[in-house]
């Protein structure tokens, strides 16, 4: 078997919203190898995510709204990748607003996103021939049910098009569309991933995301805001195993939809009280009203993941809640004095 060559010696990959949690840990594995290519306008992500990459000579960053057309040709410093002889192999996409407690503001750049923004980027993978993995989400299959709260791909889901977040949930459904779409038209190779909710550092703090706010809360001796009543649970997967699916997805020949995520389930509370007990605080637990984005979802049916990916999650939650704890320790000097953004409704 022979090694494909490339003009640069190696690939060259676009990943947009790279700058985001999950986008800037895919940045942070890809570049081991490859040239990437990170796309983001900052929206709901960080330019800290990305800052320690920016000294690879492999890894360029390119600020840009998705749902603008973009001509990579256009741009001087992708030069030395050869993107004019040698195109794009391979686009994650992930780009989408996300934003618990500013869903309401971001709506219609969310809307955008997931519609004339995928397909500007399908655009870019009929040009340059290149594989597309779209990174979907749990929310395509609807409100969990009690008799069934294992979500199998093939199950068609119930989302309300016309609710206060149609724009995503819907919107992720129409991208699935467009994907499948151009693949049929333009005979590309596209993928699907539906990733379920997933933690680790990075995560974004002070934007509703409970389980991260939870330690730098903890941290602080300050309440830990449950936004929902003590029986609200979720599941969760860490960064880590999330970022090993969307590689090998896009390694095979799969096409998707596949699943990726944790299948146990946990109540928010618990999480609260075992980060509690690891960091050693003295901070009570208190509930708000439940934020629109932040909604009680299925679990991920992961059967499928493991067939044909050879993918399982390995890192438990004791793990994965140390890792994430000493993320935030170590930029406590930094988000101590952000500390009153709990305070802001």
């Amino acid at each position: 078997m022979t090694t494909k060559k490339y003009l640069t010696e190696k690939k060259n990959i676009l990943i947009t919203g790279g700058a985001g949690f999950i986008g800037s840990h895919l940045c942070d594995e890809l570049v081991k190898t490859n040239n990437v290519i990170c796309v983001d306008d900052f929206i709901t992500s960080n330019i800290e995510n990305i800052n320690h990459l920016l000294q690879y000579p492999n890894f360029i960053f390119i600020k840009h709204d998705i749902t603008k057309p973009i001509n990579l040709e256009e741009y001087n410093e992708l030069d030395k990748f050869k993107v004019k002889f040698q195109g794009i192999q391979e686009i994650y996409h992930l780009a989408c607003p996300t934003s618990p407690k500013n869903f309401d503001k971001f709506k219609i750049k969310t809307l955008q996103a997931n519609s004339i923004g995928t397909i500007n980027i399908l655009e870019l993978a009929v040009k340059y021939k290149a594989k597309l993995l779209f990174t979907s989400s749990a929310v395509v299959y609807g409100p969990r049910y009690k008799d069934s709260p294992q979500f199998e791909e093939e199950y068609q889901g119930w989302v309300n098009f016309t609710s206060p977040r149609s724009c995503y949930d819907e919107g992720k459904r129409f991208s699935e569309s467009a994907v499948i779409t151009y693949r049929d038209m333009f005979n590309i190779d596209t993928k699907i991933i539906r990733v379920f909710r997933t933690y680790g550092p990075r995560m974004s703090l002070f934007d509703g995301h409970m389980l991260p706010d939870f330690i730098l809360q903890a941290l602080n001796n300050r309440p830990l805001i449950i936004y929902g009543d003590e029986n609200f649970t979720s599941n969760f997967c860490y960064i880590s195993d999330i970022i090993n699916g969307l590689i090998r997805m896009m390694d095979s020949k799969e096409r998707g939809p596949i699943n990726l995520g944790h299948y146990e389930e946990y109540k928010m509370l618990d999480i609260a009280n075992r980060i509690k007990e690891k960091i050693g605080s003295q901070s009570k637990v208190i509930f708000e009203e439940p934020l629109l984005f932040m909604t009680p979802l299925g679990l991920p049916d992961i059967t499928l993941a493991k067939q044909k990916l050879g993918w399982f999650p390995l890192v438990g939650l004791e793990e994965g809640l140390d890792k994430t704890i000493d993320d935030i320790k170590a930029n406590q000097h930094l988000l101590d004095p952000l500390i009153h953004k709990y305070d802001e409704k």
